[in-house]
C-alpha cells in the first residue's frame, strides 16, 4: 500500500497536471482570438499532453493500491500582450513543475518508496523537455521582436506539431 505522504503529494501533482491542461487550453483560446492558429494549435496539443501526463498519475495511483483526491482547479489567466508574455509564463510553469517534481522525487528518496521513484523518472526527463522547448520557443519570439512576418512564419511552425503518441 502507499504511504500517506507519498499519496497525498501525488494526488497534488495529479491536480496540478490537470491545472496545466486547463492552462495551456486558455493560452490556446487567446491565441485562436489573435488569429495565430499555429500557437493555438500548438497549445492545444500542449493542454492535451499535460492532460495525458494527469492520467499517468491518475492511474499509477490506482495501480500502487492509492485512492483519488481530486481538488478544485482554479481558473487559469486568460489574457495576455501578446506571444512572448505567453511563452514567458509557459516557461515560469514548466519551471513550477519542475520544482514540483524534484520534490516529489526528494520524498520518494526520503520514504525510501523505489517505485514511485522509478515511477517519476519519466517526468524528471520529460521536464528537461518542457523547459527546453518553452525557451527556445521564447527565444525565437525574442528574435522576431516586433516583425509580423517573422511572427506569422513562426506561427505556421508551430502549427505543424504534431500530437503526441
Amino acid at each position: 500500500m502507499i504511504k500517506e505522504r507519498i499519496q497525498k503529494s501525488l494526488n497534488q501533482q495529479l491536480n496540478a497536471e490537470l491545472y496545466s491542461s486547463y492552462e495551456y487550453l486558455a493560452m490556446s483560446a487567446y491565441f485562436e482570438s489573435e488569429s495565430l492558429s499555429g500557437f493555438a494549435r500548438w497549445m492545444q496539443l500542449q493542454s492535451q499532453e499535460e492532460y495525458g501526463h494527469a492520467i499517468k498519475f491518475y492511474n499509477y495511483l490506482l495501480q500502487a493500491g492509492g485512492k483519488i483526491n481530486f481538488a478544485p482547479i482554479d481558473a487559469p489567466k486568460v489574457g495576455w500582450t501578446g506571444a512572448e508574455e505567453v511563452f514567458k509564463d509557459t516557461y515560469k510553469h514548466e519551471q513550477k513543475v519542475t520544482k514540483s517534481i524534484y520534490e516529489l522525487v526528494d520524498l520518494t528518496l526520503e520514504e525510501k518508496d523505489h517505485a514511485t521513484n522509478i515511477f517519476l523518472q519519466w517526468f524528471v526527463t520529460e521536464q528537461v523537455e518542457e523547459e527546453s522547448t518553452a525557451l527556445k520557443i521564447l527565444d525565437r519570439i525574442k528574435l522576431i521582436a516586433d516583425n509580423k512576418s517573422g511572427l506569422l512564419y513562426l506561427d505556421h511552425e508551430l502549427g505543424t506539431r504534431a500530437a503526441a503518441n
